[in-house]
């Protein structure tokens, strides 16, 4: 298997206002997304949106409640980027979940949920590299 991630999907409770979200936050979703499903392109790979019971069903498992132990993340390339995207995030509708802060590690991060309450960190991490195309360089 080669290391790469090509998609993440969440699964939400209406693709619809999902979608519509992402799109306040500038995202553009492509043209094969419809009522079901919702795809944007993230740099080299894909977010998708789609329903949570049909995305339960669909990987054969049963639908649990609570934190699902995992959080996305947006990287950018300031200190002060970080509280402006949650800003933007809470101006589109989501709740912040972690004000923007300095971390332990040397960065600078906070923490917002979608409308699904999927979690996602915005971090400036000063170890990183933000290419122009937004894909992130680790150092060596």
């Amino acid at each position: 298997m080669e290391p790469r991630i090509t998609c993440i999907t969440l699964g939400v409770a209406d693709v619809s206002r999902a979608r519509k979200f992402y799109e306040r936050l500038g995202w553009r979703s492509n043209s094969q997304s419809d009522s079901d499903v919702a795809f944007f392109q993230t740099g080299g790979m894909v977010l998708a949106l789609f329903g949570r019971a049909a995305l339960a069903e669909d990987a054969h498992l049963s639908l649990g409640t609570g934190f699902g132990g995992i959080a996305l993340a947006h990287n950018v390339r300031s200190k002060a980027e970080v509280a402006a995207v949650l800003a933007e995030a809470e101006r589109s509708g989501g709740r912040i979940l972690k004000p923007a802060q300095d971390t332990f590690w040397g960065g600078h991060s906070g923490y917002f949920a979608d409308l699904d309450g999927h979690a996602w960190e915005v971090a400036w991490n000063p170890f990183w590299t933000i290419r122009p195309d937004g894909s992130v360089e680790l150092p060596k």
